[in-house]
Order: structure tokens, then C-alpha cells, then sequence
């Protein structure tokens, strides 16, 4: 099995080109969507951490982002306590499509968070930043002091794509995009 990483800015369209390789996705915002949803010990934990925040189960978007903005400091305190939880959900993903030719990994902070390994092959998907800018705007809860406090976690572009093995140029059009990921697909089946 090959893992593909997607890599690119937030808003850069990594979920919808993952989407067409045509192979198993894991959209790691997805899962922490589904965690926040359904697991009540990560609520806890949450909880006992951050108590001035989380009030109820399920954990609320409103509550994450009200102490995202309130504190700097609490987006790592969050991101580690839910980071475990779906590297578990990846590595469930992992051993269920073993037996594929490739997985793709949609994860926002795959290099970050060192959750690649060394044969995975990275494709860097680029993309103008008015047009970026355009797209999150239209977004439900688009802020962005909080777009700005994860970019500020995230490694430099620059870097990320220089570590790629492919590039994407991704102008919103899907007929260019498609015809892009077959021809890396042809590359690496």
C-alpha cells in the first residue's frame, strides 16, 4: 500500500483533490468533527483542561472557537488532547485498507505532527491566495484570527512544497485538476 499526503494552505481544495484519486480518504478534520460529536472522554478531557470553555456533550464549534481566540496557548492544549484520538481513527483507517494499491491522507498537520513516514508520497496542492481568500469567506465560521492562529502553527509553504513530490495547481476548475491527479496516479500504479 502507498500513502498519499495532501499538503497545501487551508482553503487550497486538498479535500476535494483527495477525493479524486478515487482511492480510501482519511479527512482528519472529518474524524475530529465525528470526535467532538460522539466521544465523551475527550470531552472530559477538555473539560478538566480547559473548564471556562466546555460546558456540555458534545463539544460545541462555537466553544472551541470562543477558547481558540481567547488564549493562543489553548489550541495546542486542544489539538494534543484530540490529536491522540485520530492518530487511533488513522491507524484503524491503516490496517482496513491494507490490502489497497494506495490510501490518500487528508490531515492538515501531517508533516506538524510527524504522523508521515518516509516513503509516503506528498503532493502539494497550490493555489492563489485571492482565490483561497474567496472560498473560506463563503465558509459557516469563517474567522480569521483563527485561521491565522493555526497558520501559525503549520510549517511554511515554501517548505511543504518543496518536500512534495508533486504539485497540483488547483484553479477551481475540476476538468484541469482531474486530469492532473491521473496522470500522477499513472506515475505510482
Amino acid at each position: 500500500m502507498k500513502r498519499i499526503g495532501i499538503l497545501g494552505d487551508i482553503g487550497s481544495g486538498k479535500t476535494y483533490i483527495a477525493k479524486c484519486f478515487g482511492f480510501p480518504v482519511f479527512n482528519a478534520d472529518l474524524e475530529v468533527a465525528k470526535i467532538y460529536k460522539h466521544n465523551r472522554n475527550v470531552f472530559q478531557k477538555l473539560k478538566k483542561e480547559l473548564p471556562n470553555y466546555f460546558d456540555s456533550f458534545p463539544v460545541k464549534k462555537k466553544e472551541i472557537i470562543n477558547a481558540i481566540l481567547s488564549n493562543r496557548k489553548n489550541l495546542k492544549i486542544i489539538i494534543k488532547i484530540v490529536h491522540r484520538e485520530v492518530r487511533k481513527k488513522m491507524n484503524d483507517f491503516l490496517r482496513k485498507n491494507k490490502h489497497k494499491k494506495l490510501v490518500v491522507l487528508d490531515i492538515p498537520l501531517l508533516l506538524e505532527n510527524k504522523i508521515n513516514k518516509k516513503k509516503d508520497i506528498l503532493i502539494f496542492v497550490e493555489s492563489k491566495k485571492s482565490e483561497i481568500l474567496k472560498r473560506l469567506k463563503k465558509r459557516k465560521n469563517f474567522d480569521i484570527e483563527i485561521l491565522n492562529n493555526f497558520k501559525k502553527m503549520q510549517l511554511s509553504l515554501v517548505l511543504k512544497k518543496k518536500k512534495s513530490q508533486f504539485i497540483i495547481k488547483n484553479n477551481f476548475k475540476k476538468n484541469s485538476v482531474k486530469v492532473r491527479v491521473k496522470e500522477i496516479i499513472k506515475n505510482l500504479v
